[in-house]
């Protein structure tokens, strides 16, 4: 083996015993040594759209993931196998001989970075100090903006945990929810539940107005939906008890499927099924046996209930 091959070997040896000390160090929550799935991460944040930006110099600190090969490597990008080293040891060996490789690829959403193709040449980069690398960029759109830092150092349940309070703190700005209704408990399980209780509002505004000469305030329709649709659906959760049959799951969550059966009811029996009778058909279907959530979830992959 000559020194470059020597050296190479080395550099994959020190970045699998730095792999199992972090592996070690994590052991009580192992969530936090996982390298993030671009995938996941997407689902998460729903970008809108996307455009490429070209090739750029990015630097190796906001690569926080990948979109294939997030179980090789963990959050540092140290490789979690011995079976990587020949890959591995190659691109180390081009950089030991000044060898010109391509840019490497890769999504940047929320302004950080995912890697498409070239996994193996951030891991050499991460573990031999190197700050930038040239890559082909393809960025998605989306509103929400994170430092590699709180990325990488959070595990997917965290970081959809702080999308669901940007979602909430742009909800409540944009609205005057908690203003106009002295509520700071309208909590969701998942992103994207606040556009859904927007668009209620919005509904809601629209049914108040075929009954008045002018236009009303949407703070108006705001205050009235909240009143007489959401409280009311919430006082008969806490009545029946229904939280406790769906674990994990929020108040706000069980209003959003009621709302969603009702709809489905009114489909079936009539537009004048009531609310009222909507909430205790959901209650008797999964309020009181708890296996009859496997119904709900089967009803919920069935598409009846929007997730």
């Amino acid at each position: 083996m000559d020194m470059i091959q020597h050296q190479a070997a080395d550099d994959f040896s020190r970045a699998r015993t730095k792999e199992i000390f972090s592996r070690i160090m994590h052991f009580i929550n192992p969530d936090r040594n996982k390298l993030l799935s671009f995938n996941d991460m997407r689902e998460i944040l729903k970008p809108s759209g996307e455009s490429y930006r070209g090739i750029e110099a990015v630097p190796i600190r906001l690569i926080v993931g990948s979109e294939g090969r997030y179980r090789d490597f963990n959050k540092y990008f140290l490789p979690r196998s011995e079976h990587l080293r020949s890959r591995w040891q190659r691109v180390d060996e081009a950089r030991l001989t000044d060898v010109n490789l391509p840019p490497i690829q890769l999504y940047e959403i929320g302004g950080v970075y995912f890697v498409r193709d070239g996994n193996h040449r951030v891991s050499v980069a991460k573990i031999t100090g190197i700050e930038t690398v040239d890559a082909e960029v393809t960025s998605l759109t989306t509103e929400v903006k994170l430092s590699a830092a709180m990325s990488s150092g959070m595990t997917m349940d965290e970081l959809r945990a702080f999308l669901i309070n940007y979602e909430k703190k742009i909800f409540y700005e944009k609205t005057g929810f908690g203003e106009l209704t002295g509520c700071d408990t309208l909590d969701f399980s998942m992103p994207g539940r606040y556009d859904v209780i927007y668009n209620h509002i919005l509904v809601h505004k629209y049914y108040l107005n075929e009954r008045k000469a002018g236009e009303i305030a949407f703070a108006e329709a705001l205050t009235s939906w909240y009143h007489k649709v959401y409280a009311p659906i919430v006082e008969i959760i806490d009545q029946e008890k229904l939280l406790g049959a769906f674990n994990g799951r929020t108040k706000s969550d069980l209003y959003v499927w009621i709302v969603k059966h009702w709809d489905l009811l009114k489909k079936k029996y009539g537009i004048h099924y009531s609310l009222g009778a909507a909430v205790s058909d959901f209650s008797s279907r999964y309020g009181r046996d708890r296996f009859s959530i496997l119904d709900l979830i089967k009803s919920l992959r069935r598409g009846i209930f929007k997730k």
